[in-house]
């Protein structure tokens, strides 16, 4: 992977520089197909300030892109926590991509060298991955009063409907209750 470190108000050492490339360069294992990664450092003025340090790290490839920035009294210990970060990322971005792949919500275990180590169905991986957008609608917002705006929820058999409300020109949402009531919610002035 190609990393790129840039700072400022931070001297970068030959260290810091082989602790980056350790870390930060080797994250490529967990996700194939990432080569580039920026890692960016900068100091904060404000003595106030007790973490001053803070890293910033873009990693990008085979359209993926991935980022985190994290705040520390040192740059080593902001690499060691913006690693462990990214890594959560990875993890995270790979079971959805297993999920894509495989339909049926199987996680597929690898080892290091890419060689299938087994699949598990029900993965404890399900907490990580977001809910997806399977529809979307699109339609004209016409100005209705709340009443109206009922009989339309009702009409298409929905538990919401949401509108421009008449009485105050704004958007508005009417909502069927767990009691069987309708409930309005107004956008605030």
């Amino acid at each position: 992977m190609d990393v790129s470190i840039s700072a400022r108000h931070v001297v970068i050492t030959p260290r810091l520089e082989e602790v980056i490339y350790e870390k930060i360069g080797q994250l490529d294992r967990y996700l194939e197909g990432l080569d580039f990664a920026g890692v960016h450092f900068d100091e904060a003025q404000n003595p106030r300030i007790a973490e001053k340090e803070f890293c910033e790290v873009h990693l990008r490839g085979n359209g993926h892109h991935l980022r985190c920035k994290v705040h520390a009294p040192d740059p080593f210990t902001a690499i060691d926590l913006a690693e462990a970060k990214l890594e959560r990322q990875i993890r995270k971005l790979r079971t959805k991509i297993q999920r894509r792949q495989h339909g049926d919500g199987a996680t597929i275990r690898t080892s290091s060298d890419g060689e299938v180590l087994a699949v598990d169905v029900d993965a404890d991986a399900d907490d990580d991955v977001m809910p997806q957008i399977v529809k979307t609608k699109r339609f004209h917002l016409g100005p209705l009063d709340p009443i109206e705006a009922v009989e339309k929820m009702e009409e298409l058999g929905h538990g919401f409907f949401f509108f421009i409300n008449k009485e105050t020109s704004r958007s508005a949402v009417v909502y069927r209750r767990d009691d069987g009531d309708v409930g309005l919610i107004d956008e605030a002035d």
